[in-house]
């Protein structure tokens, strides 16, 4: 499946939209990124992110950049056979990526099932 990236961008856009309230509401200093491929050029990867989770902040303070979620648009896209397929994979990673902000670990999203 090929994508441009202004459509695969709107695609995130309104599965963000999507999220409910209670997943969004908390969100602070946080930015969405599309990129096309993770640094190391593979297809392993769908979406990170990067920052400290609600947890260390405490440690770290605020004024410093926001963290980011990021989603690579050439794995998701290598993964999905349709659009409805790769409107799945976005919400289940934008919601993955969002748990880790939160303070949720790998092993414990994969006690919810979103791991």
């Amino acid at each position: 499946m090929d994508l441009a990236m202004d459509e695969f961008e709107k695609l995130v856009v309104e599965e963000l939209d999507l999220l409910p309230d209670e997943v969004v509401e908390g969100l602070e200093n946080l930015v969405f990124v599309v990129e096309d491929r993770p640094d190391d050029g593979s297809l392993d990867l769908l979406g990170i992110y990067e920052g400290h989770d609600l947890f260390d902040r405490a440690n770290y303070g605020y004024g410093q950049l926001p963290d980011r979620i990021v989603l690579f648009r050439e794995p998701l896209l290598a993964i999905s056979e349709s659009v409805e397929i790769l409107r799945h994979e976005i919400h289940v990673t934008l919601v993955h990526e969002i748990a880790h902000y939160y303070g949720i670990d790998d092993a414990h999203l994969h006690e919810l099932g979103w791991a």
